[in-house]
């Protein structure tokens, strides 16, 4: 203890300083060291938060792009099926139009053909009533007379006859 007393140490001061460092000890490690490291806890327990969330985050975004690409897929084949039936549709109607149109132009036909046979018959009827006229008229000239209604009639209808025949 001489020599601690000869370099000039004093019990007194030391006991005095090591209460006072353990006072300041106490209020660094209450007030400042246990906040920080409440702090620290803290954030690290947000970062691995984070990056647990980012984990999930990742798996659900693989999760809506695949289903993502399956609907994209679904509404694809749709798309395709609905252009096929359309074709199909469009194919039936161009036959159904085409059969109208044949059916129409055949109707058109027809109705020229009655129509050409309604005006042969008609020009024909004609033909035979003028022939018959000419031959009274030329019967009259050549023999001279009046023929009365009745030598009319008779040589119109033995030259429509003779047509006919």
């Amino acid at each position: 203890m001489d020599i601690l007393n000869s370099v000039g140490f004093e019990w007194r001061e030391f006991l005095a300083q090591l209460f006072n460092f353990a006072i300041v000890l106490f209020v660094l490690w209450r007030f400042a060291y246990r906040p920080v490291l409440a702090m620290l806890k803290e954030r690290s327990d947000r970062i691995a938060e984070s990056v647990t969330n980012a984990e999930k985050i990742k798996t659900e975004l693989a999760k809506t792009e695949a289903s993502r690409q399956e609907i994209l897929d679904k509404a694809a084949a749709q798309a395709n099926k609905m252009i096929e039936e359309a074709r199909a549709a469009a194919a039936r109607v161009q036959e159904q139009e085409t059969q109208k149109a044949i059916a129409q132009a055949e109707q058109i036909i027809a109705k020229a053909r009655e129509a050409t046979e309604a005006d042969h018959a008609r020009m024909l009827a004609e033909l035979k009533r003028e022939v018959g006229l000419l031959v009274v008229k030329t019967t009259a000239n050549v023999t001279g007379k009046v023929l009365t209604p009745e030598d009319q009639r008779r040589l119109a209808e033995e030259a429509r006859q003779q047509l006919v025949a």
